[in-house]
């Protein structure tokens, strides 16, 4: 039987796994192509932010960064704190630094602003020392 006469039988879900499959084998393919509102997961993605410190004028860099969902759960417990969890949230696993020079520094300062640039984004635990998160409640 062809697949001509036949209403095509691809799940989104399939179609998704071998999409995502597909990306994660070409290095050079870019996640913008993924609708963003439904991705669950974590990526590297473009990102600009201004670059500022005292004494200087502010820049625009644009660099890459994670982006993304991961799955989490929380379920109540009778014992304290009361609250079981699972949290893995969107974070760097493998980074550089790159360096930029900000225009219009004062004579005094150091015109020089480093920058983390995401080569590589899990999910996994929050670390506070390269993710902003609640580590508390």
């Amino acid at each position: 039987m062809t697949l001509q006469g036949k209403k095509s039988q691809w799940r989104p879900g399939l179609v998704l796994c071998w999409f995502l499959l597909q990306i994660s084998v070409q290095p050079d393919y870019h996640v913008s192509a993924v609708n963003l509102r439904h991705f669950i997961g974590c990526a590297v993605r473009e990102f600009t932010f201004l670059a500022k410190k005292p004494g200087c004028g502010g820049l625009h860099i644009t660099t890459d960064a994670c982006w993304g969902r991961c799955e989490t759960w929380e379920k109540p417990v009778l014992d304290p704190p009361f609250i079981e969890s699972f949290q893995r949230v969107c974070t760097y696993n493998e980074t550089r630094l790159d360096s930029v020079k900000l225009p219009n520094c004062q004579a005094n300062v150091d015109p020089t602003y480093t920058y983390p640039v995401a080569l590589r984004c899990d999910c996994g635990v929050c670390l506070t020392s390269t993710t902003e998160c609640i580590t508390s409640v």
